[in-house]
């Protein structure tokens, strides 16, 4: 009778391997040790944190993410379009590696040449035909253009006023009992309309101390009146204050902040806060034709740097989709703001429901500005009665 051998597997393992490993183990805890003792001595300003890994995210399209959350979910992938179902991550690497989107050039120029910075703002919404070639942006000229005396056409302004009365405006359903709840200023009071001005065609010097954008704020809050939402215009120059005080072009936001902080003080019923512009942009580009006849376009500025940011583009966005609605291409959209070349905040910090609107371009006329206007009354009066009914409480319970 034969015997079994039993079989064993003999594994032989060379010193010279152990010590190799061994070695390496050791130095890859001394590595990590190291890094870690120098990411800790380092500087607060150079650490790693969470807003550097937030600036380092906001460098990555949405899509990005999704495609993120499509490993785990494949539902998620359907959320986009098929020809952007798969992902192209030549153009994300080099996107992280250089800081570069190769979708937007301004990520290139914008540390090369002087003053571009300015228009390197952000599209959340866009409307018709808006993208980063034509977004809004204000020029800044010298204070002394501001100021200079130029005639302006009455006639054209008291013309467009009267046609914009002929049209009639159904008595409001309800009102607020004739409490002010919307605030309207104007941060650069001066900014006008060339067609306005008599014998001026420079888009830069498009600027008039009486006959500007206060007379869209003006025409703004009667509006809202004639909606049965009250409304207060400011009537300070806020350039004309910052020549009596010495102060400079672009501290025309802390001028009117101060305007705006008395108001909340004076009157708290307010609870909107509109900052009325006039955007730099020639009219192809400002101009837009509704049921056949022509208005001046708008934009919601966001400042991307106030603490409450996300309220502030909740509402601006509402509104952009209910223009969109009723007014089809009347928005050019919502633009966020930020960085070192621009003030960030724009005052909306102070609330949750405040909003920078422009309203046209230089080359637009009063008529096409208060068409505007009644839409931009029209569609916020619908967003405010509706929010209303939502912040109303509940009636109490019959017991």
């Amino acid at each position: 009778m034969k015997k079994q051998r039993s079989s064993r597997m003999v594994v032989a393992v060379q010193g010279t391997s152990l010590k190799k490993m061994i070695i390496l183990a050791v130095l890859g805890c001394m590595m990590m040790f190291m890094l870690i003792g120098a990411i800790t001595s380092l500087k607060p300003e150079y650490r790693i944190s969470s807003s550097s890994v937030s600036n380092m995210t906001d460098q990555f399209s949405q899509e990005t993410f999704i495609h993120l959350f499509s490993f785990e979910n494949h539902y998620f992938s359907q959320l986009l379009p098929k020809e952007r179902q798969k992902p192209n991550y030549s153009a994300l690497l080099f996107r992280m590696a250089t800081s570069i989107n190769p979708d937007d050039p301004r990520s290139l120029l914008g540390g090369e040449l002087p003053g571009f910075t300015l228009y390197d703002s952000k599209i959340i919404v866009a409307g018709e035909g808006t993208d980063y070639t034509n977004m809004p942006y204000e020029s800044a000229p010298p204070l002394e253009v501001m100021l200079a005396e130029r005639q302006a056409s009455l006639e054209s302004l008291e013309e467009a006023d009267k046609k914009h009365e002929e049209k009639q405006v159904p008595p409001p359903t309800q009102t607020t009992g004739g409490r002010k709840v919307v605030y309207i200023y104007h941060t650069h009071t001066r900014e006008s309309y060339l067609p306005a001005l008599k014998g001026v065609t420079d888009p830069d010097l498009a600027f008039h101390q009486t006959v500007n954008v206060t007379k869209v704020g003006e025409k703004l809050a009667e509006e809202m009146e004639k909606r049965g939402i009250g409304a207060e215009v400011s009537t300070i120059d806020i350039e004309g204050e910052l020549k009596k005080k010495g102060m400079k072009y672009y501290q025309a936001y802390d001028m009117s902040r101060k305007t705006v902080v008395e108001a909340m003080s004076r009157n708290r019923d307010l609870q909107y806060f509109i900052d009325i512009h006039r955007d730099a942009r020639r009219r192809k580009y400002t101009t837009i034709k509704i049921h056949g006849a022509d208005y001046a376009r708008v934009a919601f500025i966001i400042g991307g740097e106030n603490a409450r940011y996300e309220k502030n583009l909740q509402l601006a966005t509402q509104l952009h989709h209910l223009l969109q609605k009723k007014y089809p291409g009347l928005s050019r959209g919502v633009i966020e703001k930020k960085g070192a070349e621009t003030n960030g905040k724009f005052n909306q910090d102070l609330s949750e429901n405040a909003l920078l609107i422009e309203f046209g371009g230089v080359d637009n006329t009063f008529e096409e500005l208060f068409r505007s206007v009644s839409a931009v009354a029209d569609v916020f009066s619908e967003y405010y009665w509706q929010a209303q009914k939502v912040q109303a409480p509940a009636p109490a319970e019959k017991r």
